[in-house]
């Protein structure tokens, strides 16, 4: 019903040069949206928007996915239906900042014992030693890995920029020892089994679940080993700025919240209220 507006949304992506993953999603968000609503695209308003953002609201949606229908249809109404767009009526929601989850060594080690299968194993420990975000590690090719220089080259970034992290030892140990079982790919590092082609995002958070249930933790997804990988360096006493750029940070600012997050610098600092008796403080 919807096709060839969904047609010209894509279209309009790809002359942005949007990335496919952003296109798909905004056609899934706006589509659903056009179903939700039932109405003649050229007769949806600004408040349509409204009502249906309130609506999934209520239904428990939380902020942050509303915020991309928000997104998907704000670009659907200016690029394809050429609707003014009201920031008044239809504006974006307030996001609660939440520390990120962080395991400890042990336990990545406790998570990675419960991964039975050698190829998730190995993208598992790749996240923590590198701190590569989940869309990162599924699209590494075999030439990505250098042995010589120890490092990983990160392609198809969220941000559009290349960059080089690190290689540990015992991943790459693990790694060699992946490909040599699952047959040298030499092309897509991780591919799929039955179709050789990227594995999806939410396949690996699937493993993921799994594996941490079976080591009984709780709260994991693949980006808490990011959030590891960057908490523990900055235990380590690694400069900030060194953290901002194997993790790919443009603004400093995302890196900050890993000060929030590490103990050992923070719980150091002894409170006031615990000063000597006879010091003076005015």
């Amino acid at each position: 019903m919807y096709e060839k507006y969904l047609l010209q949304l894509e279209e309009a992506g790809k002359i942005r040069n949007l990335k496919e993953r952003s296109i798909d999603c905004y056609k899934n968000y706006v589509s659903y949206f056009l179903n939700y609503m039932e109405k003649v695209p050229e007769e949806l308003t600004c408040q349509d928007v409204r009502d249906f953002l309130l609506a999934k609201k209520d239904d428990g949606l939380k902020a942050t996915t509303l915020n991309l229908y928000n997104s998907a249809i704000r670009f659907f109404y200016r690029n394809v239906l050429h609707i003014l767009w009201d920031d008044i009526t239809v504006p974006r929601m307030m996001i609660d900042h939440k520390l990120p989850v962080v395991l400890s060594v042990d336990e990545i080690d406790k998570l990675l014992d419960a991964t039975d299968d050698l190829k998730y194993k190995a993208m598992f420990a790749t996240m923590y030693s590198s701190g590569m975000r989940v869309s990162e590690v599924v699209h590494l090719h075999y030439g990505d890995i250098s042995r010589t220089h120890m490092q990983i080259h990160v392609r198809d970034t969220k941000n559009r920029m290349d960059r080089y992290t690190i290689l540990s030892e015992r991943n790459l140990a693990l790694l060699t020892e992946y490909w040599f079982a699952c047959g040298k790919p030499r092309d897509i590092l991780f591919p799929n089994k039955f179709t050789g082609e990227y594995l999806t995002v939410s396949s690996v958070e699937q493993v993921i679940r799994r594996s941490a249930a079976t080591a009984g933790l709780s709260g994991v997804t693949p980006h808490c080993l990011r959030h590891s990988f960057a908490t523990h360096l900055m235990e380590q006493g690694v400069e900030r700025q060194n953290i901002q750029a194997l993790l790919g940070h443009r603004d400093p600012k995302s890196t900050e919240v890993y000060l929030h997050v590490s103990n050992k610098s923070l719980m150091g600092i002894q409170s006031p209220f615990d000063r000597k008796a006879g010091a003076d403080y005015e």
